[in-house]
């Protein structure tokens, strides 16, 4: 379970302070392997948008240990001198609305992320249309977002997501806005991109249709993680 994956240990998040303190998350512990898809549920409330900003660097955690591949990224406190280089470059993230910029083509869209990182804008786009059409949507390559498809627009958010090559991804109820069918290809799309980029995915979600494809499964309640075998239909 280590390689390129994700370790979190004992992770807390505290807000306030005395007697006014919420301990939003009390002692979340969770793997996911190289390549793994896996599903974080509960109920609203639970602590499941606390957990992801914790793992995207967004928010400080309280306590607790999280590794990225054989990095240690928090132990008790960043490990890490600049967390916008870490969220840009070991982090994806793909939300439930693709926030394009509206007026990028869908290959500067993706493009964007690894010139900001210092690649060059030419060997930038070319990675961009490699995962656009890894992604099935290369035709598409040079339009503009209000031009795509809603399906069309999640995979552009896909690569965007996937473009600098982190170790891990997450992914905030990327369904929701979704038919079954749209959601199921999404679904489909984020385990063969977890498969040949051996990434990491955290899917948070509510969206019952895709539960089933999980094979191992994050339940949150009251801060605290609990895990369970999913019933992994349909992407073998």
């Amino acid at each position: 379970m280590m390689g390129r994956g994700i370790r979190i240990e004992g992770l807390s998040k505290r807000f306030g302070k005395g007697d006014t303190a919420v301990l939003a998350l009390k002692d979340v512990n969770m793997q996911v392997a190289p390549g793994e898809v896996v599903g974080l549920i509960g109920p609203s409330g639970s602590g499941k948008s606390t957990l992801l900003k914790c793992l995207g660097a967004v928010i400080d955690p309280s306590a607790g240990r999280m590794t990225l591949g054989e990095q240690v990224i928090y132990d008790d406190g960043w490990r890490v001198a600049d967390l916008g280089a870490l969220r840009r470059d070991q982090i994806g993230f793909v939300f439930q609305a693709p926030y394009l910029i509206p007026f990028l083509d869908a290959t500067d869209n993706v493009a964007l992320l690894p010139m900001l990182a210092g690649v060059r804008n030419d060997e930038a786009r070319q990675r961009a249309l490699e995962l656009l059409t890894a992604l099935d949507v290369q035709h598409r390559a040079r339009a503009m977002p209000a031009r795509l498809s809603g399906g069309e627009q999640q995979r552009v958010a896909i690569a965007r997501g996937l473009v600098n090559r982190p170790p891990v991804i997450l992914a905030d109820e990327p369904t929701a806005p979704l038919d079954s069918q749209r959601a199921m290809t999404v679904i489909r799309i984020l385990n063969d991109m977890a498969r040949r980029f051996e990434t990491a995915i955290i899917v948070v979600t509510h969206d019952e249709k895709i539960i089933p494809t999980f094979k191992r499964i994050y339940h949150i309640r009251d801060g605290v993680t609990h895990e369970e075998a999913g019933e992994g239909r349909g992407f073998d």
